[in-house]
């Protein structure tokens, strides 16, 4: 922070006058007269000056000369414990965006911790009114020309409400701007900047803010940003940490960003290619209605020579993407995380600009002394010593045109260690490089190198494309010459972490994703440059025409992420057939069970490695199970539009899905017991095996019969009759295979008993139902039609086992139980 000497402003005194105003009779005034002969008159009484409490003051009555100062897009000031804001004419009425970050945190507040936005980020304006400054929030949800009648109508539907005012205390030296105290802004309770969500502030029982204890630690202010930190001190009972204390303190970052004064042509979203997006109802459409328009959130990229783009030659662009690395990031590991950033030109060049974006390290004190990371000139890779086993790559965007206006990638230190597990259990019988618990440096980089590009496409602009990694056959992943030209799916933006399918005999070497196909193609799709295009609408009609020239090549395929209906658009899945990608995967992973404890050894230390990893093979394990049981009432989702004359929506073929049910039936129903290892289990626990194993198999039968897709299966047979896989088909199937020691004399071990009583539960929740629209489907009646077909079969045979006949006639009990029930409540 710099000081400032200040010069003297204005100052205005005003000075009471009292004039006599006697009109008394001509004898008084004879009277007064002869007595002011006698004797001199006495001075008059000097009235006391009142002051007027909301008089504006000169600037050094506030800010005194050894006041600490520092100038940008606001001046800030901190004076005898008070901190000023000086906002110029300049910058009142201007579009500014608040972004509100978690600078340091406490455990278990939120996922994420450090770097995490506490709240969406939001435009206000700074305006004058009278002798106040108002700070006022700003949408542009709903928009119109300013040119169009209906702007005025827009305008006067959408009030800009007003969060705080602010007395003006003082003009600046030259007058040119306002000093406001800003104290209060920052240690009250603020619901526009606060640290807490409503649900956290019910959770952990919060009855407030403590002013007292919440202060200011610094602020800085730079030419298109300035930046407050703030600590916020809160009571509560169930506090995610330190709960002795019943306080909770959370240090804040305040960014205020100047919006750009000429907001960058937007480019309209399509949801057949993937980017994050702003939306907003613009009334001067004329489309007679109230209409929405999306817009793709991206990087303002212009050609530094237009013409020379425009015949084609590769142009570096006027104003670069560049990241900085974080000075405390370790150094071995800084060319990988460049590298991962580097990796983005190829897709750069596709769009027609060179070396648009890059990484390198940050300037020293001696090259550049203002140089800051909170400089929202410079987007950084922060790298955060937390446990948390993740990275993330948020951006910060102008809200009117989608401008990609800087972005902080978040690097958690404890990557490594998530890195680690999913190499090790997805290629260790094929990767001697994988077979130990620490990799060479070169391995560990080469997977840096990988999240670092993955997080970089989220900070270009673009979102999970789930529904790429189906566009690679599985056979085409266990061909070495594929692999070693491609990555395992062609988007790193799909979760398509390495290469599970690939079997010891297949030879193959390349396991890790790449920049694909399709990320190449994304790129194009919103950074070309197109100079003739004077709207939106006209990009758009060329991007159409593009979008229809790769539409019937899967590789340029996008799948949203969070449809769990779509068996294609998953996470962590690989190739285009997910019974045979699991089989095969779960091929693997009895391949490392017998070898873990000997990849897993470190003399003199505990077994917890084992431990982990161990975990981990059921992790994974469950993971295909997820993939496989998706295909189960499965409905594809491929984005189309009118002129492509071809369905949005597709459910997955009949044999298909009876298939992925065989797989449910083989692989998990039938107990698992190539889990079961004597000599890892005496390594790592007392007891807990059975649970283990009866919370995975109880975890895969829940998600087969999950409402939403036995509902799904019933829509199926509605629309595609006998083309459809039947609901019943499902419930007697999966039946015969949990209850199939009914009908011979096997017996029945524990780990089956746990399956069967979990599956009469599960009948009992789908009995259970309250939403109406099962109510009117097939689906409690199966439920109940399965229950006492399993009574039927019981009571049918003789068992001669004691264990078999005592747990039968208790599954029996129950199920009576259940069906009493259900049938009080259907009367």
């Amino acid at each position: 922070m710099k000081k400032h000497l200040f010069i003297t402003a204005l100052m205005v005194l005003a000075a009471i006058l009292a004039l006599p105003t006697d009109a008394t009779a001509q004898k008084r005034k004879k009277k007064k007269e002869a007595e002011t002969e006698q004797t001199p008159p006495p001075a008059p009484e000097k009235k006391e000056e009142k002051k007027d409490k909301n008089a504006i003051k000169a600037f050094e009555e506030v800010i005194e000369s050894d006041s600490l100062s520092d100038d940008g897009l606001f001046g800030v000031h901190i004076a005898e414990d008070k901190y000023y804001f000086e906002i110029k004419d300049d910058v009142l009425g201007r579009e500014i965006l608040i972004v509100s970050r978690i600078a340091s945190t406490v455990d278990n507040l939120n996922f994420g911790g450090a770097g995490m936005k506490s709240r969406p980020q939001q435009v206000v304006r700074w305006q004058k009114h009278n002798k106040q400054i108002l700070l006022r929030s700003v949408s542009f949800n709903n928009v119109a020309s300013m040119d169009d009648p209906i702007y005025e109508s827009v305008k006067n539907n959408n009030f800009e409400p007003i969060i705080e005012s602010f007395k003006i205390e003082a003009y600046n030296r030259d007058t040119t701007g306002y000093l406001i105290d800003v104290t209060k802004l920052f240690t009250t309770d603020v619901e526009m900047i606060g640290a807490l969500r409503q649900s956290q502030r019910k959770n952990f029982q919060i009855s407030g803010l403590d002013r007292d204890r919440s202060l200011i630690s610094w602020m800085k202010s730079f030419p298109e940003n300035v930046e407050v930190r703030h600590v916020l001190t809160y009571n509560g009972k169930n506090l995610p940490d330190n709960r002795l204390t019943n306080t909770l303190s959370v240090e804040m970052n305040q960014s205020f960003i100047v919006l750009p004064e000429e907001p960058m042509q937007p480019r309209l979203h399509d949801a057949r290619v993937g980017y994050f997006s702003i939306r907003q109802t613009n009334y001067s459409l004329d489309e007679q209605k109230a209409a929405q328009r999306r817009y793709i959130t991206r990087w303002r990229l212009e050609p530094s020579d237009v013409e020379a783009y425009q015949r084609g030659e590769l142009v570096e662009p006027v104003k670069p993407i560049v990241y900085y690395i974080d000075p405390a990031t370790p150094v071995k590991w800084r060319e990988y995380i460049k590298q991962g950033v580097n990796d983005w030109q190829v897709a750069f060049e596709a769009a027609g600009f060179k070396n648009a974006i890059y990484a390198k390290d940050p300037p020293s004190k001696e090259e550049d002394p203002d140089w800051s990371p909170e400089d929202v000139r410079y987007s950084v890779i922060r790298y955060i010593t937390t446990d948390i086993q993740n990275a993330q790559g948020p951006h910060v965007h102008d809200p009117r045109s989608g401008e990609i206006l800087e972005s902080d990638i978040l690097w958690y230190h404890n990557v490594m260690n998530l890195l680690r597990n999913w190499y090790f259990i997805q290629t260790a019988p094929n990767n001697p490089a994988a077979q130990a618990v620490k990799f060479e440096d070169e391995v560990m980089g080469q997977l840096i190198r990988f999240v670092s590009a993955h997080e970089v496409g989220h900070t270009l602009g673009l979102p999970h494309n789930m529904g790429s990694s189906v566009a690679y056959p599985v056979d085409s992943l266990r061909s070495p010459t594929f692999t070693a030209t491609h990555g395992t799916a062609p988007s790193i933006m799909d979760y398509a972490r390495f290469n599970y399918v690939a079997q010891p005999e297949d030879g193959v070497t390349n396991f890790y994703p790449k920049i694909g196909e399709y990320d190449v193609w994304s790129i194009q799709y919103g950074y070309t440059y197109f100079p003739e295009a004077d709207s939106p609408e006209d990009e758009h009609e060329i991007l159409h025409e593009w979008i229809l020239e790769k539409a019937d090549n899967p590789v340029y395929r996008y799948g949203r992420q969070g449809n769990s209906a779509d068996p294609s658009s998953q996470t962590e899945d690989l190739g285009d057939d997910a019974v045979y990608a699991s089989d095969l995967g779960i091929e693997n992973l009895k391949r490392i069970i017998p070898k873990l404890i000997t990849w897993t050894r470190q003399d003199g230390k505990p077994f917890d490695e084992l431990d982990e990893l161990y975990g981990q093979v059921f992790s994974q394990f469950r993971r295909y199970v997820g993939h496989v049981s998706t295909n189960i009432g499965g409905v594809y989702e491929y984005y189309k539009t009118f002129d492509q004359d071809e369905p949005v929506y597709t459910p997955v073929d009949a044999d298909k899905q009876r298939a992925a049910v065989e797989f449910m039936s083989r692989q998990v129903f039938d107990t698992p017991k190539w889990l079961v290892s004597d000599a890892i289990l005496g390594r790592i626990e007392a007891s807990g095996h059975m649970d283990r194993m009866r919370n995975f198999q109880e975890g895969a039968l829940r998600r087969m019969f999950s409402a939403e897709r036995l509902y799904r299966l019933c829509e199926g047979e509605a629309l595609r009759g006998a083309d459809a896989y039947p609901l019943s088909e499902m419930f007697t199937t999966v039946t015969d295979a949990i209850w199939s020691e009914l009908n011979s004399n096997a017996e029945i071990d524990i780990y089956r008993r746990n399956l069967q009583r979990a599956f009469v539960v599960a009948m009992k929740e789908l009995l259970e139902l309250d939403e109406e629209k099962y109510d009117q489907t097939d689906i409690k009646a199966y439920a109940r039609h399965t229950l006492r077909e399993i009574q039927r079969r019981i009571s049918s045979r003789r068992h001669t086992s004691e264990a078999k006949r005592v747990h039968l006639a208790d599954i029996s009990h129950r199920i009576q139980e259940i069906l009493d029930v259900s049938n009080v409540k259907k009367s």
